[in-house]
């Protein structure tokens, strides 16, 4: 099975479209589309008009966490369209903070959309075929907490602060002619962690590829190195990038890369 995917929003500007901080991708798979985050405003809505979509034919939303930047679009969707359920996390709430030197900013999705809107949104748990061929797969590492500990973001549950585990994560699977193709939009819970968890899902079929942001703006060049031999080591063939990553990450890996590696931005279509 073939797929389409169409970079509706992203951090980098193209084709006259507008870009913000924030990620969301239109898939075609089979006759169907999916909408994976609605980025961090209603720009999406009018890219995908611009790009010859319309919201109202979308039959899947899926978040990939619960961060403001993949999820402030979730209220305008619930408008537009009328036929297609938003899967989330069954962890995914209004909870997520992160700590900026004595103070914890909310960078959660719209506050209130869960309650607002519950007969729309599919909260799933464990491996989830979200129809022939396409997955939702959740973090299955251990000690992830510790990332977020790192990373500087907080959880808030029972009135308690928790270092994010990212169980409101999931990686959207699309199992194409090529192989396995990986969506994680911002791979909080670390691209090898997360190939691993896709591959003791599907141990019988190959990754071809992996579609996201790396959450490497902010880390070392040895730990952008070790990603770029990570991909290497699993033999991805293709991969594309952006938002999260930015471009000190991207130019780094780029060199390790070359041409396996792909620049997300607004407008880019990528064929599988």
């Amino acid at each position: 099975m073939g797929a389409k995917i169409t970079v509706i929003v992203d951090n980098i500007s193209n084709m006259g479209l507008e870009g913000e901080w924030g990620l969301s991708l239109l898939i075609e798979f089979s006759d169907k589309k999916i909408l994976l985050d609605t980025g961090a405003s209603n720009l999406y809505l009018s890219n995908l008009k611009s790009l010859g979509f319309d919201v109202a034919d979308i039959d899947y939303g899926v978040l990939s966490h619960a961060h403001y930047d993949h999820g402030n679009g979730m209220p305008s969707f619930f408008k537009n369209n009328s036929k297609a359920k938003f899967y989330l996390r069954e962890e995914a709430l209004e909870n997520c903070y992160h700590k900026r030197k004595f103070f914890r900013v909310y960078i959660g999705i719209p506050k209130h959309v869960l309650r607002d809107y519950p007969d729309r949104i599919e909260k799933v748990s464990g491996d989830y075929k979200l129809m022939e061929g396409v997955y939702l797969i959740p973090h299955k590492s251990e000690g992830l907490s510790l990332i977020g500990k790192r990373e500087k973001m907080f959880i808030k549950a029972n009135h308690k602060w928790f270092p994010d585990d990212f169980a409101h994560e999931q990686s959207l699977v699309l199992d194409t002619k090529k192989g396995l193709v990986i969506l994680n939009s911002c791979s909080h819970g670390g691209v090898e962690n997360i190939i691993n968890e896709v591959q003791s899902t599907f141990p019988e079929k190959r990754i071809y590829g992996y579609i996201g942001g790396l959450h490497l703006f902010n880390k070392s060049e040895e730990e952008i190195l070790s990603v770029a031999n990570t991909f290497k080591e699993k033999n991805i063939e293709y991969i594309c990038t952006g938002h999260c990553t930015k471009n000190r990450a991207y130019g780094i890996l780029k060199s390790e890369l070359g041409d396996k590696l792909e620049q997300l931005k607004v407008g880019l279509e990528i064929n599988i």
